[in-house]
């Protein structure tokens, strides 16, 4: 009998809808012109295919196709955006504003910034994840130029008060920036309406291909530009040369099309099978603990903590049949304990016993029992063989041991 395969990791990336590759196929082969060949019909038919997905790209999100600059994934789009803006705006001032909890991709963006001058202040989150509006516009300077909040954190799910940033962006007349990786194509994301002027995504988290990307750059109102970071043939009205990836772009046109149609479905039913999950392992196991937001997150991410349990350990006992992560599929190589959580506030102990269960659209009820299941087990069989958990179940006070150092 084969072995049971669950995937449970869809923050880190989803499976390629099957759709999406079928549209996919045709531009390796027949149809495998360059878009920027412009003097016959290979590429007339590869640019006139990249502009119908920058259209339904554009349609999920609610711009214009104009406004889309297509990259090569939500790492560069962050890269872009942020060294892009600074480059461009750097005579109205060098601050930018961000938060401790966000990706990688935009922290070390910030800290290479600081190396070329850039003054980038850090934002603490409070113990949901959230950020604090009124700490937010007490670090505005009169040399901020940027704002970047991430819509929905890759690790917890929590997503952010993007409505009230716009508002205070607008306010005092800055950028607003998002790394909306985790967002687009889950829950409604309409950056415009939010006052939000750059905007990264990517095609994997939303069922299309790896290696595709997208860029909002806002045009009217006001206008935004960005240095380019990539020289080399002007491609992408001049922000981001390279020859574009048809097959992956067309890929990439067709999950934002899917998405925009089944999206409530999708949310619908995998928040029901995120809430049987949570319930069903804080009703059968002691010490379960959900990380971040529980009203303010995405429907189909939770974060969990098992208390006195490790997570790498924990998941060694289950990972032959389910795949899910212990942080962000960026920073897993680390055996330091999630900076997200750490942000949060939570001790070293309780990050270290969180595992992130992030559920797709081919995620089925079967798997959220198996999953249950799985992880009573593992939990009951790691407290069993620990001597701490059989401290803490005696009433001894953990914090007063005197722990002998060797």
């Amino acid at each position: 009998m084969a072995q049971r395969l669950i995937y449970l990791d869809n923050n880190a990336t989803t499976p390629t809808d099957p759709r999406v590759v079928d549209t996919m196929v045709p531009y390796f082969y027949e149809k495998h012109g360059n878009a920027a060949s412009r003097n016959h019909p290979f590429g007339w038919e590869a640019e006139e295919a990249v502009d119908y997905a920058r259209e339904q790209v554009a349609a999920l999100i609610d711009v214009d196709p104009k406004e889309i600059i297509f990259t090569s994934g939500a790492t560069e789009s962050d890269n872009l955006a942020l060294k892009g803006v600074f480059e461009m705006y750097a005579r109205k001032g060098n601050h930018i504003i961000t938060v401790k909890t966000e990706h990688k991709a935009v922290l070390d963006s910030c800290q290479r910034l600081e190396k070329d001058g850039a003054e980038v202040t850090y934002l603490e989150v409070e113990a949901n994840g959230r950020i604090d509006l009124a700490k937010l516009e007490a670090a505005i300077k009169d040399s901020t130029i940027l704002i970047s909040v991430m819509w929905a954190n890759n690790e917890t799910g929590t997503i952010q008060p993007m409505k009230e940033i716009g508002e205070l962006c607008a306010k005092h007349g800055i950028l607003f920036m998002s790394d909306a990786t985790q967002a687009v194509g889950k829950i409604p994301v309409h950056p415009k309406e939010l006052g939000i002027h750059l905007m990264a995504f990517t095609a994997h988290k939303m069922y299309g291909p790896k290696g595709v990307g997208a860029l909002f750059v806002n045009r009217k109102s006001p206008r935004v530009k960005v240095t380019a970071q990539m020289d080399g043939g002007g491609h992408e009205r001049g922000m981001r040369s390279g020859t574009l990836n048809v097959p992956a772009i067309v890929g990439f046109g067709k999950a934002a099309e899917l998405a925009k149609l089944e999206m409530a479905e999708d949310t619908r039913r995998l928040s029901g099978l995120r809430d049987k999950l949570e319930k069903s392992l804080m009703a059968q196991l002691e010490e379960v603990y959900i990380n971040g937001d529980p009203t303010n997150r995405m429907p189909h991410v939770t974060n969990l903590s098992f208390k006195h349990v490790e997570g790498e350990g924990l998941m060694m006992t289950f990972n032959q049949n389910i795949a899910l992560s212990s942080g962000s599929a960026c920073t897993s190589a680390s055996l330091e304990p999630s900076y997200v959580l750490i942000a949060m506030g939570l001790g070293d102990d309780l990050a270290h016993s969180s595992l992130r269960f992030s559920l797709g659209r081919f995620t089925t009820e079967d798997d959220i029992d198996f999953t249950i299941e799985a992880i009573r087990k593992g939990v009951n069989h790691m407290r069993d063989l620990s001597p701490i958990w059989e401290m803490y179940k005696e009433g001894i006070d953990l914090e007063s041991v005197q722990w002998s150092e060797h």
